[in-house]
């Protein structure tokens, strides 16, 4: 572990940034969070008030933080997909190193620009595939690497995004129109699996790339007679309906719900607060007519160097939230669900009856899976961790996502929506 604290600054104040940051609290002689730069003026307050940071050393913008001399070692970056890349570069320039939250960057073009100035400035600029770092996920690489499935043949990994989530994030909120975050719903919310696949790959970069997808059910015509435009305006149907917001933001209490009201700075509404919130904002809306222009489900093929080839399915609104993964080897196949954080590993045994050897491993991992609260399954304060002692210059684990780890897997998912868009399959050259 390093000798004295790292020093971070935040840049983007908001649910992942925050998040990460609080490593300071817990391990205040490993991290120590020196600065702030935030448009939000409520949510700066509250960076200054947790971490006690001075008046002098509070910033509205990246720009204006990287304008004045360095003063951290790090830049922990929590903004908006669409800031990722124009906040981390001056920050790189400045001499800081950077863990940026995923997907870092919205097209190729940005992708490689982030590329080039992480290399041009020598920084360690870390991405937050925080998967990577949870137990489960690990757990599989690591027999992965050891070679316990042999030659990896092919990799299926699946992803259901929950009902509630879909709607409060990808048809009513910040994500459910391409220009308005600039990411690709499967680059929003898929980015995490398309590296997985990318990570039991290892040193095999992908070469082509197919992919079919669209929306078939957040759209006008799939409405229900009654549906109105907004849940507790004009609905008819709300009382019924599985996705009203007063179910899910008022009625409940929902981590999703909690995410809403920070989204619109008022984290604590009162209930008549809430009704009137609901009233106005986006995640008021019908999820039939919210304006959705993204795709709700999206299948992706992909072909390896070596031959070998992986799928990732992401469908959206399901009952419940799961991310599988199953890894098949030459030697035997790794099956598991994150969510029951538990997988099986099957080898060929021709003394068994049923022709193969079977060990279930159960982790045991509870609380927050999907990052409502800053969870993700065991990962987001492992991840921090690693990028503690990544930045005091101990050698990375097999979990660390730098930004050249990073790129085969941002690459496939953009490649992917051309395949999709112009309906063929897309060749893909990891090298600009």
């Amino acid at each position: 572990m390093p000798k004295r604290p790292v020093t971070a600054v935040i840049v983007g104040a908001g649910s992942r940034g925050m998040g990460y940051s609080a490593y300071a609290l817990a391990r205040p002689d490993e991290l120590q969070i020196v600065a702030v730069a935030e448009p939000s003026d409520r949510r700066r307050k509250i960076a200054a008030d947790r971490f006690a940071i001075p008046p002098n050393r509070l910033f509205a913008s990246a720009g204006e933080l990287a304008a004045r001399p360095q003063m951290a070692d790090a830049a922990i970056n929590g903004t908006m997909d669409m800031h990722h890349v124009d906040t981390a570069v001056p920050l790189l320039a400045a001499g800081y190193h950077v863990l940026l939250e995923k997907p870092f960057a919205t097209s190729e073009q940005d992708m490689w620009r982030l590329i080039h100035a992480s290399r041009k400035h020598d920084r360690k600029l870390m991405i937050c595939h925080v998967l990577r770092y949870a137990p489960f996920y690990r757990a599989i690489k690591e027999r992965v690497a050891d070679g316990q499935i042999g030659d990896i043949v092919n990799v299926q990994t699946n992803e259901h995004i929950g009902y509630i989530h879909m709607a409060m994030a990808f048809v009513r909120g910040q994500w459910h129109r391409r220009a308005q975050t600039g990411s690709a719903l499967l680059m929003a919310k898929c980015c995490h699996d398309l590296d997985l696949i990318m990570w039991m790959k290892s040193g095999v970069s992908p070469a082509a790339v197919s992919s079919f997808g669209s929306t078939i059910q957040f759209r006008p015509d799939k409405a229900p007679p009654g549906a109105g435009t907004r849940c507790i305006v004009d609905c008819q149907i709300e009382p019924d309906c599985i996705y009203s917001a007063r179910k899910h933001y008022i009625d409940r209490e929902d981590p999703w719900g909690e995410y809403v009201w920070r989204t619109l700075d008022n984290p604590n509404p009162t209930p008549e607060e809430r009704v009137e919130l609901l009233k106005t904002s986006i995640f008021g809306r019908c999820v039939w007519r919210a304006g959705k222009d993204t795709v709700d489900h999206q299948s992706v093929a992909i072909e390896f160097e070596d031959g070998a080839t992986a799928s990732h399915n992401m469908v959206g609104g399901m009952a419940r939230a799961l991310r599988t993964i199953h890894v098949l080897g030459t030697h035997g196949e790794i099956y598991g669900v994150f969510e029951d954080s538990a997988f099986t590993v099957r080898r060929p045994d021709p003394s068994q009856p049923t022709g193969y050897s079977e060990e279930t491993v159960n982790l045991n991992v509870t609380g927050d899976m999907h990052g409502a609260r800053g969870g993700h399954g065991g990962g987001d304060q492992r991840l921090v961790a690693d990028f503690v002692r990544f930045v005091s210059g101990e050698p990375p684990s097999i979990s660390c996502t730098t930004i050249e780890d990073s790129i085969s897997g941002h690459l496939t998912g953009f490649r992917a929506d051309q395949a999709m868009r112009e309906r063929r399959v897309v060749t893909l050259q990891a090298q600009e």
